[in-house]
């Protein structure tokens, strides 16, 4: 992920806030031999735009640019007014116009960079800085702004070298030394980032971003009292600031003092009453505490926004258990162990519970099962990746920092990571073959589909529901567990030699019910048999990366110790773990090798690959699976997507619309997000 300096709030307040009159100043001198219904239109624009009424504004400087094309002033305003309603792909489009009329108009450069920037163009956007800078060298905000820029594209001396020169002439603008403070910290360089944060605080203390700052930097070196003052001061000048409550609550809970922090909890849902990770952060300290049923009833709300983490379950049976709710505690175990059946933990705890019940046989089978499954990650892994499920002392009740990845499968996660606007963008799963109705498919998705070596691969397996698709199955779960008992007992039956059939419709179901320990080594026991077919290394593929997902989803917030929703303080993420794909991709490796003209061999690969962050990689194999099947509409979505990614939003706007041309729905609310706009 690259880092930001600011959220998308801060970049609005901090470089147009002081830019803005600026502006208006000089669009204003610009004017004084303009006709006067041409300058009456311009204080119309202006005035609707200071007032933040920008969709208004765009409509006054409609009218205007409808008399007079030539008016390079108002696409500029009007691209400044399509910035602020995060249009930035119009806006863009506005300061090209704007430059074209006019190529030494010095500011549209220094706006359509700033733009550029926060769409993640980098390159253009540095080339339009160095532009403005040499029209004008004399002007400190184009400094200011490259600084950012250079920040964002992780360059950090070059970006304090722009803070510096922007400082020399302007040194009362308190975010410019936050920003450098934020620099001196990637280049740990704490004493330097300490200096930049207090001059910060001295240039305006009413800002609550410098104490906040300085406050999470005190909080990562465990200076609590440093960091609680800090926190209540930014809480003095920004008495909304949910950030400033939430990190000293996490101050209080850290010096034990858990009534504080609860109030502190109380506050940021007083602001923000869906905030599903403080709900379980104060459900836990009231456990702390005692206070059972007030937790149970945070929890019940965590359940509510969050239903798919299995911490919210597995931490609300504890509670259960605790408040002597045995049934409903074995519920939760329960649904915990459904939505991941390879969570050794659960097991054990239930098997505990059920001995309390009076429920041997159920708590024995527990017992073993957890056994098992301990056994079974000590004896595949030898890194600590897994070591999360392995490790049976494991606890889930430590506090979670703000940025937590608190639930989301990696597809979703890589998405709302890397998006350019920081919207939840989603890339479309891995095609597998799964048991679905055959009534499932649309009759057009079926012959986008036809490959003849799948049919013949169908057809030897000779199971009805097989399928191969990236979609959901729609076999329920008691029907999948009942078909998976019915393929264990034919693999007794059958001769060994020839089970591999078999083992290949079990591991499908063992996945289904996300068993994905025991489906791993089944596909494992039919590529033994059957080394040669490219499907089994397909599908035992799907499953590991599966695996990894669902583990690293819950992992992966107990290993993040950042304390700043700010992607730009997350630095020192030493503990974070890291999720390796490579057996997943070692699998389709050989798949390839195989079969090398299956096109859904490389869309998985480069799935992976993106998930991994090999974004290039990625957008090659895409592009080889199209090449393949040039009506392959989810792989123009995922490289419209990883386009995007990669900060090349108009060739992904491209990818995006042959998508939905051939059938991806969603693709249109993506280029709804991302497409230039038609020009009146």
């Amino acid at each position: 992920m690259h880092p930001n300096v600011s959220n998308t709030r801060h970049m609005r307040k901090t470089v147009f806030g002081f830019l803005l009159l600026l502006l208006f100043l000089s669009v204003g001198r610009q004017e004084v031999h303009a006709q006067y219904n041409k300058n009456y239109f311009y204080w119309l624009g202006r005035t609707c735009m200071m007032n933040n009424d920008y969709q208004e504004a765009i409509r006054t400087l409609n009218t205007l640019l409808r008399f007079d094309e030539d008016a390079y002033e108002g696409y500029f305003l009007r691209g400044i007014a399509k910035y602020n309603l995060d249009d930035l792909l119009g806006a863009d489009a506005d300061f090209t116009i704007a430059i074209e009329k006019n190529p030494v108009f010095t500011t549209a450069y220094t706006y359509r960079a700033i733009t550029r920037s926060r769409l993640g163009n980098y390159d253009d956007a540095l080339r339009d800085f160095a532009e403005a800078i040499e029209l004008r060298p004399d002007l400190p905000s184009p400094y200011y702004s490259r600084g950012v820029t250079r920040l964002l594209n992780q360059q950090f001396r070059e970006a304090i070298e722009d803070f510096d020169m922007f400082i020399r002439q302007e040194n009362k603008v308190a975010d410019a030394y936050i920003n450098r403070g934020v620099c001196y910290l990637y280049l740990k360089d704490t004493t330097r980032a300490y200096e930049n944060f207090n001059t910060a605080i001295r240039t305006n203390r009413e800002n609550p971003d410098s104490y906040n700052r300085r406050g999470s930097l005190y909080m990562q070196q465990r200076r609590y009292r440093e960091a609680e003052t800090d926190f209540d001061q930014a809480i003095a000048c920004d008495s909304t600031y949910l950030l400033s409550y939430f990190n000293r609550a996490l101050v209080y809970s850290e010096t034990q003092r858990p009534m504080q922090a609860l109030h502190d909890f109380d506050r940021v849902i007083q602001l923000d009453s869906t905030n599903a990770l403080t709900y379980f952060n104060r459900a836990i300290l009231r456990t702390q505490i005692g206070d059972y049923n007030r937790a149970l009833d945070d929890y019940n709300q965590v359940a509510f926004y969050s239903p798919n983490n299995v911490l919210v379950y597995y931490n609300r049976a504890l509670l259960q258990t605790d408040l002597g709710n045995l049934h409903e505690a074995e519920q939760d175990y329960t649904r915990a162990i459904e939505l991941y059946p390879d969570f050794a933990n659960a097991y054990l705890n239930r098997s505990n519970l059920r001995a309390l019940l009076r429920d041997e046989k159920g708590s024995r089978s527990d017992r073993e099962t957890a056994q098992r499954k301990i056994a079974e990650y000590r004896s595949r892994l030898s890194d600590s990746t897994y070591s999360i499920f392995a490790d049976t002392t494991q606890r889930f009740d430590r506090l979670l920092s703000f940025d937590s990845q608190f639930s989301g499968s990696a597809f979703e996660r890589a998405g709302k990571a890397q998006g350019a606007g920081g919207e939840e963008l989603k890339l479309l799963p891995l095609f597998k073959f799964t048991l679905m109705r055959p009534d499932t498919l649309t009759e057009k998705e079926e012959e986008a589909y036809h490959v003849q070596r799948v049919e013949d691969f169908r057809q030897r397996i000779g199971n009805r529901l097989l399928q191969l698709t990236y979609g959901d199955s729609d076999i329920p779960a008691d029907s999948l567990i009942l078909l998976d008992k019915q393929y264990a007992d034919r693999l007794r039956t059958t001769p060994s030699t020839e089970t591999w059939t078999v083992l290949f419709e079990r591991g499908i179901t063992q996945s289904l019910i996300k068993q994905y320990t025991n489906a791993v080594n089944t596909y494992s026991a039919a590529i033994e048999q059957n080394p040669g077919n490219p499907f089994l290394y397909l599908n035992r593929s799907t499953t590991q990366a599966e695996m990894i997902d669902f583990i690293s989803s819950i992992d992966n917030s107990y290993q993040r110790i950042s304390i700043d929703s700010d992607p730009a303080q997350r630095l020192q993420n030493s503990g974070k773990r890291t999720y390796s794909y490579d057996e997943a991709i070692a699998d389709l490796n050989k798949a390839i090798k195989l079969f090398p003209d299956f096109a859904y061999n490389y869309y998985n690969r480069a799935t992976l690959l993106a998930l991994s962050g090999k974004l290039p990689e990625a957008y090659e194999d895409y592009t080889r699976a199209i090449e393949l099947n040039p009506t392959f509409a989810e792989a123009y979505y995922n490289r419209g997507l990883i386009q995007i990614f990669m900060k090349d939003t108009r060739k992904g706007c491209l990818d995006l619309s042959k998508a939905g041309e051939l059938g991806i729905e969603q693709a249109y609310t993506v280029l709804k997000r991302y497409a230039i706009q038609p020009r009146p």
